[in-house]
């Protein structure tokens, strides 16, 4: 038998089957194999009985980690974003499995050996009583682990007993288990009308179900219910958070309703945890797999739902190789497995919103909180005012007022910036010299707790600044507030007041976000300052007060998604409050009191807000009514990227001219121009569904015909930022 083999090497130039002579196996199988001179794994991916090739090397069967299903999702994947097979082929297994040797960690186990002679035993071991010492603790407890042994009694008495054939030795896999401590606890809960009716329209159909319920109506019940009938008839179950900082909250819940049932899927496990989790939703053992976007990839078979929670989260699109929006992917999953694919939000995605109203997708609507709770109350500070009257505080003086009131009844607050570190740039007074990073072209963030300045692009670090390089100046002024500096701040006005905080910098080691969590939840601290990865989804009853800082930062970005991205964020945040018996108070902050994000968003609603910004999009032709489409062009040498960018507009405007449909089409540098030491230019465009599909593959050929030697090029759709 040939064997079609796509060999783990990601290159441009070898991506394509292989032929090797293997033995009959099932498409998906990862085999073993010489490339070029090196050992490594395959995956084959077609059959035949000849090939054009007369002699081949051959291929050795390990396991088949990928499904038929998944096979067909990788050529729908490849069509729609220009992939490798390999990059795919990788999203579906753990890293240990593309080592040929065997990837799960054993343990040996020692059990005392039957059915030999009590009397030859004894003789054996007459002058061996350490030996007889573990013989008779094997026989005690039925058995123990070699290690345990060793440490115990000395590996020269445990070597004894196996050299003497005293002993059955067997391999055992101890799975690990991610987050072993973490559940909730288990509670009855009664659906509401408008909960139940949405649960039961999922569970009867398929297609895609738009789930719009405002913070803390219970869509979290609406999907365990959903989950739950779908057991009950022998499916399974995949349940997508946009942050792992969300996964800890949604594990305990989900653990606390179907136990063993649930396995965990994301990037922040170790090799093993992954592998063991991977394992046990591919046998059978977990029928629910729970995670960020990665979770959408989980080897599950007879898939009855796909939920995604606050669906309109960036997150869900990877921005880096291999580049996919998981959305799609989920939906491309759904459709090939007969399943649902729920689409939850408060603040739902403006096209998904347009395809429920079209009727495309089926809108199921949750408008109140659940237990009467009512939506915090949101006022808005209008910061300009607060300078006139002299406040430079970064707090306004009805904010500073309201946290000391609720530190006084021991109730807890959270306090929103959408920035890290101290300050975002560092700057001289007297010349206006800017530090920026010599790799990119972009400010220095200064970290005060550690004293330096770091790049938020690529990561380098430098030492911060007492001069001025260029003008030789001392007078060295830090720019814009950072998480760090609001903490700072917050002690300054509440000395005794407990302060945790959550962002990119204190998230960075293995359980962080499970540990800052908890700790808050648990009443370890008073208050909790975070960028987005706090504003949704979590859940604290003693949560009162909510402080959204410098809510106008993300308005007037340069990117038509700013106005929508602004009311989901505070929407979002300002859900945190109020979520229990007591009642919530949201403090918003801004520059631009007036703007109609903040209008709307200040009666949390989303229906006039939606109806406004898609009439904005439809006469400006912005998404949906468009796609966006850039090509990227990164190398070392500005004039190779010049070029590149050069001939890639040409052949462009060359199609637009052939098919038309283009709103836009233009070239240029990239605002952010040097990034990780390489230059970058774009080419942006603008066209019309109607012949998106047409012209995509003839761009995705144009980015590897004229792909600079030394650097990238690539085409994305709809990019989550254009810097």
């Amino acid at each position: 038998m040939v064997l079609e083999v796509i060999v783990d090497i990601s290159t441009a130039e070898i991506d394509r089957p292989f032929d090797y002579e293997g033995e009959d196996v099932p498409l998906g199988s990862r085999v073993a194999v010489d490339f070029a001179g090196r050992h490594t794994v395959g995956f084959v991916v077609g059959k035949k009985q000849t090939s054009e090739f007369s002699s081949l090397k051959k291929a050795r069967y390990l396991d088949t980690p990928v499904s038929a299903e998944q096979l067909k999702l990788m050529n729908e994947m490849r069509a729609a974003y220009n992939l490798r097979h390999i990059d795919v082929l990788r999203l579906f297994i753990p890293t240990k499995l593309r080592e040929e040797r065997d990837p799960e960690y054993k343990r040996i186990f020692l059990t005392a050996a039957q059915g030999i002679d009590e009397e030859a035993v004894a003789a054996m071991l007459k002058r061996a009583p350490k030996q007889r010492e573990v013989l008779d603790h094997l026989r005690a407890g039925k058995g123990e682990y070699l290690s345990v042994l060793t440490e115990r009694f000395g590996a020269g008495a445990v070597n004894g007993l196996r050299e003497k054939g005293l002993v059955n030795e067997s391999a055992v896999h101890d799975a690990r288990v991610p987050l072993e401590t973490l559940a909730g606890q288990k509670k009855h809960v009664t659906l509401t009308p408008d909960q139940q009716r949405a649960a039961d329209a999922i569970t009867e159909g398929k297609g895609v179900y738009l789930l719009h319920g405002v913070t803390g109506s219970g869509k979290t019940e609406v999907y365990m219910s959903v989950i739950e009938k779908m057991l009950e008839k022998g499916r399974t179950a995949i349940m997508l958070v946009p942050e792992i900082a969300l996964t800890p909250q949604i594990l305990g819940l989900f653990r606390a309703r179907f136990g063993d049932a649930v396995a965990l899927m994301h990037s922040g496990l170790n090799a093993g945890e992954r592998y063991d989790e991977w394992k046990r939703l591919r046998d059978g053992e977990a029928k629910i797999a729970v995670g960020p976007r990665s979770a959408v990839f989980a080897p599950l078979k007879d898939i009855g739902v796909i939920i995604i929670d606050e669906e309109h989260d960036s997150s869900y699109i990877s921005e880096s190789n291999p580049r996919y929006d998981a959305k799609q992917v989920a939906k491309m999953r759904a459709e090939n497995c007969g399943a649902a694919l729920v689409l939850g939000s408060a603040t739902p995605d403006m096209e998904s919103y347009l395809l429920a109203t079209e009727g495309k997708y089926k809108l199921l609507t949750l408008k109140n909180r659940i237990a009467a709770h009512q939506l915090p109350e949101m006022e808005i500070v209008d910061m300009v005012q607060e300078f006139r009257y002299g406040n430079r505080s970064l707090f306004s003086a009805a904010l500073a007022d309201a946290m000391g009131a609720a530190l006084g009844r021991g109730e807890q607050i959270i306090l929103f910036l959408n920035r890290r570190g101290f300050a975002s740039f560092v700057m001289c007074r007297s010349c206006g010299w800017v530090a920026k990073c010599e790799d990119c072209d972009v400010s220095l963030t200064w970290h005060k707790s550690e004293n330096v300045l770091k790049c938020h692009c690529c990561g380098r670090r430098y030492h911060m600044l007492s001069k001025c390089p260029q003008c030789g100046g001392t007078e060295i002024k830090q720019g814009k507030t950072g998480t760090e500096k609001v903490a700072e701040e917050l002690k300054a006005l509440f000395p005794d007041v407990r302060v945790l905080r959550m962002d990119n910098d204190t998230t960075s080691r293995k359980d962080s976000y499970f540990r800052i969590l908890n700790e808050f939840a648990s009443g370890g601290a008073d208050v909790l300052v975070g960028t987005q990865m706090i504003a949704k989804g979590h859940d604290f009853p003693n949560v009162t007060l909510v402080g959204i800082l410098e809510a106008d930062s993300a308005l007037y970005f340069s990117d038509y998604r700013s106005s929508e991205r602004t009311f989901q964020l505070i929407t979002q945040v300002a859900g945190r409050a109020g979520r229990a018996d007591k009642k919530g108070r949201v403090i918003l902050q801004t520059y631009s009191p007036r703007h109609y994000v903040f209008r709307f968003g200040r009666t949390y609603d989303y229906e006039g807000f939606w109806r406004k910004e898609i009439n904005t999009r439809m006469v400006t032709k912005f998404p949906p009514f468009t796609k966006v489409v850039r090509v990227l062009v990164a190398a070392e040498d500005e004039q190779s990227a010049v070029d590149s960018t050069r001939n890639i507009y040409r052949a462009v405007k060359d199609i637009e001219a052939r098919v038309g449909g283009f709103v836009y089409l233009g070239a240029a540098k990239s605002p952010v121009t040097r990034m990780h030491g390489l230059t970058r230019y774009q080419v942006l465009m603008r066209v019309t569904p109607s012949v998106y599909a047409a012209v995509m593959p003839e761009i995705y050929a144009l980015t590897a015909k004229f792909k600079p030697q030394k650097g990238s090029c690539f085409a994305e759709t709809d990019p989550q930022s254009l810097i």
